[in-house]
C-alpha cells in the first residue's frame, strides 16, 4: 500500500504541457464551435441591420467610419464582430466545457466591445459623432439576439449528443462508492466506465499507468485524499490530455466563490458580500413573472384542449390539487392537469410495495396502472404541469427550483433533505433535466438540489430551461 500511495517521479516540470491532441478535438467538438460562430455572426449581422434600416433615413453611419464594405455589411461591422468573437475565445465562450453555456457572461462581453468602441472613436477622431440612435439600437438588439440564438443554438446542439461515441470514463474514489458511480454512469449511455481505482491510491504512479492503459478521456473523482499537493492529480491528467472531474461537497463550492488572499500570513479565501447584490435574483423573479403571464397567453388553446380531454377520457374534475412543501416549510396547493383516476391518492396505499424509488421517499412507478390514456400523454409533454404557472404568478413557486413535494414524501425526509426547502421551489429544476426516471434514489435527487443552491445563478437558470424545453420536446424520461 506504502509503494502504492507514493508520490511519483517527474522527469519535467510537473506544468510542463504534454502533447497535444488536436485531431481528436477537433473531430469531437469543431462543429459545435462552428455552429456558436455562425450563431453569433447570424445574431451580430441580424442586429446590424435592423439598425441600420431602422436608422438610414435620419443618422447613417458617418462616411470617415465606412472604409469598405464585404457581403453587404460594413467595415464598421466586420471589426466589431472580429473584436466580439476575439474577446468570446479569450473568455472561453468558444470552449468545449460548460463555459459556452454562459449566456449572461455573452450579453456582458458585447455591451463591453460596444463601450469600448465609443473610447477608440475618440482617439480616432475627437470630433466625429457616431448615431446615437444607431449605435443603441445596434447595441441592445445585438445583446438580446446573441443571448437568443445562443440560447437557440444550445438548444439543437444537445440533441445531438446521444450520436456521439460514448465517453470512456475512469472511477477513484472511495471503495464502498465505486458500485455505485459505476450503476450511475450505467444508466446514462453515453458514459462507458473503463476502469477503477481506490481513492488513496489517486497520485500514484500506478494509478495514472491505470488510466493511460484505459485510454480514458475523462476521470471521475471522489474524495480526493488531502496532501501537501492536492493538485497532483490534476496536473498529471492535463499532461495527458485527460479532462478531470471532481465530485465536490457542499465546502468546496463554497470555495469557488472566494477569493484567494493573504491573512496575517495565512493562505485564506475571502468571502465578502458585494456593494451591488441581489439583482440576479431580481432578474430571476421578473423571468417569472413575465414567463409565467406569457406562458398563460400564449398556452392557452393548450389549456383548453388538455381541459376537455380530460373531462370526455374520464370522470373527474380537470384540476387535480395537492399540498406540497414550499419555501421555509410552508405548506401551498399546487394546480395540476389531473393524469390519473379520480381515486388515485386512495390506490397510492395498495401500490405501495411497487415503488421503485430505493429509499421510498418518493413514489413512482413507471407503468402506474391509475394514469389514463391522456394522462400519459399530458405526462409525456408535461403539459400536466402548465397550471403551475399559476402558482408562480402566486409568487409560491419560480420557473426553476427544487420540486416542491407531497407531504407525504416530505414525512420520509432525513434531516438534510429540508435545506431544499430554504429556496423557493420550481416547476422544473437540476434534477428534473439531468435524467428524471434515472434518479432511483431521492438523496442523489438532493444533492442535485444543492448543487443547484451552491451554484445558483441567473444564468444556471437559463440553461436549466433550455433543457426543459429539449426534453419537453423530446419527451425523455417522463412518466
Amino acid at each position: 500500500m506504502n509503494k502504492l500511495c507514493s508520490k511519483p517521479r517527474y522527469k519535467n516540470d510537473i506544468r510542463a504541457p504534454g502533447k497535444f491532441q488536436l485531431q481528436q478535438i477537433f473531430n469531437s467538438f469543431a462543429y459545435q464551435v462552428m455552429a456558436l460562430l455562425l450563431s453569433d455572426l447570424l445574431a451580430l449581422a441580424l442586429a446590424w441591420r435592423f439598425a441600420e434600416h431602422w436608422n438610414k433615413l435620419y443618422s447613417p453611419v458617418p462616411p470617415q467610419l465606412a472604409w469598405w464594405e464585404w457581403l453587404g455589411l460594413p467595415s464598421l461591422f466586420w471589426l466589431f464582430a472580429a473584436c466580439t468573437f476575439l474577446l468570446f475565445a479569450y473568455r472561453g465562450l468558444y470552449s468545449f466545457s460548460t463555459q459556452q453555456k454562459n449566456y449572461i457572461l455573452s450579453g456582458q462581453l458585447v455591451s463591453v466591445v460596444y463601450l469600448m468602441s465609443l473610447v477608440l472613436c475618440y482617439f480616432y477622431d475627437p470630433k466625429l459623432d457616431p448615431p446615437r440612435s444607431l449605435f443603441f439600437t445596434a447595441w441592445f438588439s445585438s445583446i438580446f439576439l446573441v443571448i437568443g440564438l445562443r440560447l437557440v443554438t444550445t438548444l439543437i446542439l444537445r440533441q445531438f449528443d446521444r450520436y456521439h461515441p460514448p465517453v470512456s470514463v475512469f472511477l477513484i474514489a472511495n471503495g464502498d462508492r465505486l458500485p455505485i458511480l459505476g450503476k450511475v454512469l450505467q444508466r446514462r449511455s453515453q458514459y462507458i466506465v473503463v476502469g477503477a481505482a481506490l481513492a488513496c491510491t489517486a497520485n500514484a504512479t500506478t494509478t495514472i499507468e491505470k488510466i493511460k492503459a484505459s485510454q480514458a478521456r475523462e476521470v471521475l473523482v471522489e474524495n480526493l485524499p488531502p496532501t501537501e499537493l492536492a493538485s497532483t492529480l490534476y496536473w498529471q491528467l492535463r499532461r495527458l490530455g485527460i479532462t478531470m472531474r471532481l465530485i465536490p461537497s457542499s465546502l468546496e463550492m463554497l470555495h469557488r466563490r472566494g477569493v484567494p488572499e493573504v491573512f496575517a500570513g495565512l493562505p485564506t479565501l475571502l468571502l465578502e458580500f458585494p456593494l451591488i447584490s441581489g439583482w440576479d435574483y431580481r432578474f430571476k423573479r421578473l423571468l417569472d413573472i413575465f414567463g409565467a403571464l406569457l406562458g398563460l397567453i400564449i398556452l392557452s388553446p393548450i389549456f383548453i384542449a388538455s381541459a376537455i380531454a380530460i373531462k370526455l377520457s374520464s370522470p373527474g374534475s380537470i384540476f387535480f390539487c395537492q399540498e406540497r412543501m414550499g419555501l421555509h416549510g410552508k405548506v401551498f396547493q399546487v394546480w395540476k392537469f389531473r393524469t390519473m383516476v379520480a381515486n388515485a391518492v386512495t390506490l397510492q396505499q395498495t401500490l405501495e410495495q411497487n415503488n421503485e424509488v430505493n429509499d421510498g421517499v418518493m413514489f413512482k412507478i413507471k407503468n402506474d396502472p391509475r394514469i389514463t390514456f391522456v394522462g400519459r400523454f399530458l405526462r409525456r409533454t408535461s403539459i400536466d404541469e402548465l397550471p403551475q404557472l399559476v402558482n408562480v404568478l402566486l409568487g409560491q413557486m419560480s420557473l426553476v427550483g427544487p420540486r416542491p413535494l407531497p407531504l407525504r414524501d416530505v414525512e420520509r425526509f432525513a434531516t438534510w433533505h429540508h435545506i431544499r426547502h430554504q429556496v423557493l421551489p420550481g416547476i422544473t429544476g437540476l434534477w428534473q433535466v439531468s435524467g428524471r426516471s434515472n434518479i432511483n434514489d431521492f438523496a442523489d435527487a438532493v444533492r442535485l438540489d444543492l448543487y443547484y443552491i451552491d451554484n445558483w445563478s441567473f444564468n444556471l437558470d437559463l440553461d436549466i430551461l433550455v433543457d426543459t424545453v429539449r426534453i419537453v420536446l423530446f419527451g425523455k424520461g417522463a412518466y
